[in-house]
Parts: structure tokens; C-alpha cells; sequence
């Protein structure tokens, strides 16, 4: 009789395997070791073949990594939501205190439900969840776990879509367009293409941390002089020369910087485009590869990203807020018309006001976040553009990567030397905010 019950149970247990896969906790903690970061890759691919602008190449890495933090926060109790401290996001759903879940799937399938909504080619961001999915299955989870984790991630990627929508994103495109006037120290288009000004309403958008968009204005440029012996002058002129007289080395980081999402190029009657990184995704790139050389637990992982996609967001709205309140023009069309008609920048300007530059601004309030959380003195190698067919960049520190990002912009020949320097400190004021205010470790 007992040796009857032990087969019963024998094929009790052969029935219930039959079911389902076994849950497989610790291939699934090795398969999530990364993956945050391979997402925000994978993301960016996507946003370069979308062919978005830099500001809104931003709020695109903002808003996924917010929803992927509060999907890994609960790894770690004392994590406190972004909701109350992000302007706008007041409450968003707590997990089942009688549910099981698995929270590094919560926070994939948070991201990418957010994304999707963000891009273009929200098809491509589907298949990545689809074989997400597939992938988490064959590995092996509890079905229950499973179903709990899908639902509360995408529970999750619905909130933050819903406070996404009234941030005023929308909304920009109904206000008027930019208007070209025959004032000379106005920004105009410029060549090859002559597009018309990017986003010239951003600073509408909501602030994820600062009270306003003008809240950290950086100054005025300097006033717009034609007069050989005015400073306006003396600054265009220094762009001038120092594009003239570029060595191998300035050339070099003029090109690694230039993250121009759409560069277009002429061969005879045909032009072509060739798509880069945005500023902003080659600092949350620097972010990815720093946590992949740390090994960071996924809550980490999380909480770095969402703070660089955050920083990087408020750094562009602020940036641009300056843009085009002074709407500098470019050294391209002031020296074309005042210096000399052949002269050309090594970068392609962009097709928004000068001042302030937007690389001094966005990779300083960045760095300021990423030092913060590594330390004055993490050295690092930059392999960002390396798709991009550049070659790796070492750094001593994520300060110096800034300073060498800011200063390219005078390199490329395609800003003034008080764009640079105000923008940094424009920068740093927006990354000091941030740290300031936000609390992703249950700290303050």
C-alpha cells in the first residue's frame, strides 16, 4: 500500500511539471542582470530610425525609465516612488499585498508599454515585448507570478502614460510656428538644408523637477554688433579661427560629439541623411555602460537611468527656454556674411537659435547627476559612437567628458564661446536642482 502511494505521488508530481515550466528564479535574476540597460539600447535604436530631435529624443528616455524604476523599486523596500516628487505625478498603484510578482519583469514590461506610445515605430517596441515574454517563459516562471508581473507592469505603464499626456507635449504643435525676421542678429536658417526652427515652444512642456523652464536662465549672449572692434565680433572670430587652425585632436572630438540625430549630404543631384545618437542618448549611453561595468543590482540600474532620463529632460527644456528667448544667430550665417562667404563649419548647425549650446547644457547636467551617484573621479571608456564609426574615448571623470562635450561646440564651429560657458553652468544648476529634490534612496 505505501509503495502504491508513492507512485501516486510520483505521477502526481510528472502531472503537475507537465503543466508548466518549473519557476527558475536564478536563471531569471541572470537573464534581468543588464537588461534595463540593453533596453535603453535597443530603445535608441528606435529613436535614431524615428529621426527625433534631441528635446524630444529626451522626454522619450525619460518617461520609459521613470516606469521602469517604479516597476523595481519594491526590489528594495525603502525605495520610495517618484510619484509626489516629479511635478504632476501624484499616485500611482501599489502591487497586491496577496499577489506574487516578479518586479524586474514588472519593470520591463513598464518601460516598454511606456515607449511603445513615444516612438514611431511603436511595432518594433512590441516585438521586443513579445520576445521578451517568449524568453521569460521558456526560462521558466511561476504562471501565476507571470500573469501578476505582466498585469501591475502594465498597470503601471498606463499611470505614467496618463500623467505623460498633459505635459503639454501635445499641445505645442497647435502654437505658431517660428518667424523669420530681417533683423540680423536673429537666428535664421542655415545650410545645407535651411530647415525651420526645432521646437521652438519647448519650454511649454511641464518641468519633471524645476518650477519653470526659466527657472536657472543663464544670461543673455552678448549683444549683436557687426563692428570689427565690437566683443560680438571678436566671438565670431575666435569660431572663425579656431576652425581654421583645428589640429587632429580638436578635429577628432568635434566629430565624436557631434550627435546630430539627422545629418544630410550631397553627392552630385542626390541627397542623403545619415541618422546619430542625440546628445542625450550618448549620456544615457555612458549611464548603461558604467552600470554594465558595475554589475549594478536592477534597482540601481533603474534608479540611475530614471534620474539621467529625468536631469537630461529638465536640461533641454531649460536649454531651449534661453534658445529661443534671445534667438542668437549662428556663427555660420554671421561670418558667411560679415568675414568671409566660404567659410564653412566642420559640423552641420542645427536648426535652432544659438544660445545656449545645447550639448554644454544637457551633458553638464548630466554629468553633475552621473558624479553624483559614481563619484568625482570614475574613469570610464565612452563606446557610444563606435556603431556610429568613431573609435572608443577614455575620460578620468564624467566632468571632464562634459567639458570636452561642451567645448567641441566651438570645434564644430557652430557656437560662440559664452554659449559653452554659460550653458555649463546652466547645466550644473539643473543637475544640482535635481539631486537636490529628488529621493531615490529613502534617504532624506
Amino acid at each position: 500500500m505505501k509503495l502504491q502511494n508513492n507512485s501516486l505521488i510520483i505521477v502526481f508530481l510528472l502531472m503537475l511539471s507537465a503543466c508548466g515550466p518549473t519557476h527558475n528564479a536564478e536563471k531569471l535574476d541572470a537573464y534581468f542582470d543588464g537588461a534595463l540597460m540593453e533596453y535603453n539600447r535597443k530603445l535608441t535604436d528606435v529613436i535614431v530610425a524615428d529621426i527625433f530631435t534631441p528635446p524630444v529624443a529626451s522626454r522619450i528616455y525619460a518617461y520609459p525609465n521613470i516606469a521602469a524604476y517604479e516597476g523595481a523599486r519594491f526590489l528594495e523596500p525603502d525605495r520610495p516612488s517618484l510619484a509626489g516628487q516629479l511635478n504632476g505625478l501624484d499616485v500611482l498603484p501599489k502591487p497586491d499585498s496577496l499577489k506574487s510578482y516578479y518586479y524586474p519583469l514588472v519593470s520591463l514590461i513598464a518601460f516598454t508599454n511606456v515607449a511603445e506610445y513615444l516612438v514611431y515605430d511603436l511595432e518594433r517596441i512590441d516585438k521586443m515585448e513579445m520576445e521578451l515574454l517568449k524568453e521569460v517563459r521558456d526560462i521558466g516562471i511561476d504562471r501565476e507570478m507571470y500573469d501578476n508581473s505582466v498585469a501591475y507592469g502594465k498597470n503601471l505603464a498606463e499611470k505614467i502614460l496618463e500623467w505623460a499626456v498633459k505635459d503639454g507635449y501635445h499641445r505645442r504643435t497647435a502654437l505658431p510656428r517660428y518667424s523669420v525676421s530681417e533683423d540680423p542678429g536673429r537666428w535664421r536658417p542655415t545650410p545645407p538644408d535651411y530647415m525651420e526652427a526645432i521646437e521652438p515652444h519647448w519650454n511649454t512642456l511641464r518641468p519633471f523637477v524645476l518650477d519653470s523652464a526659466a527657472q536657472f536662465d543663464p544670461g543673455l549672449p552678448t549683444s549683436f554688433d557687426t563692428d570689427e572692434e565690437s566683443q560680438f565680433y571678436k566671438e565670431a572670430k575666435e569660431v572663425y579661427e579656431t576652425v581654421k587652425n583645428l589640429d587632429d585632436e580638436q578635429l577628432a572630438i568635434a566629430k565624436f560629439w557631434d550627435c546630430n540625430p539627422n545629418i544630410s549630404h550631397t553627392k552630385g543631384h542626390v541627397m542623403y541623411f545619415q541618422q546619430q545618437i542625440s546628445p542625450g542618448g550618448h549620456w544615457m549611453h555612458i549611464a548603461a555602460q558604467v552600470l554594465d561595468e558595475q554589475k549594478a543590482y536592477m534597482v540601481e540600474s533603474a534608479a540611475t537611468l530614471a534620474l539621467t532620463g529625468i536631469v537630461l529632460a529638465d536640461a533641454f527644456i531649460s536649454c531651449w527656454d534661453q534658445k529661443y528667448k534671445s534667438s542668437l544667430t549662428r556663427p555660420e550665417t554671421y561670418i558667411n556674411k560679415y568675414m568671409d562667404s566660404d567659410w564653412a563649419p566642420i559640423l552641420q548647425t542645427p536648426a535652432f537659435p544659438e544660445h545656449t549650446s545645447g550639448h554644454s547644457v544637457a551633458s553638464t547636467a548630466a554629468a553633475t547627476m552621473l558624479t553624483h551617484i559614481f563619484g568625482d573621479d570614475y574613469a570610464f571608456a565612452d563606446a557610444t559612437e563606435v556603431p556610429y564609426g568613431l573609435p572608443i574615448r577614455s575620460y578620468p571623470s564624467f566632468i571632464r567628458a562634459s567639458q570636452e562635450a561642451a567645448i567641441s561646440r566651438l570645434y564644430g564651429g557652430i557656437h560662440y564661446k559664452p554659449a559653452i560657458e554659460l550653458g555649463i553652468r546652466q547645466g550644473a544648476a539643473v543637475g544640482n536642482y535635481v539631486i537636490k529634490n529628488l529621493d531615490i534612496k529613502g534617504s532624506k
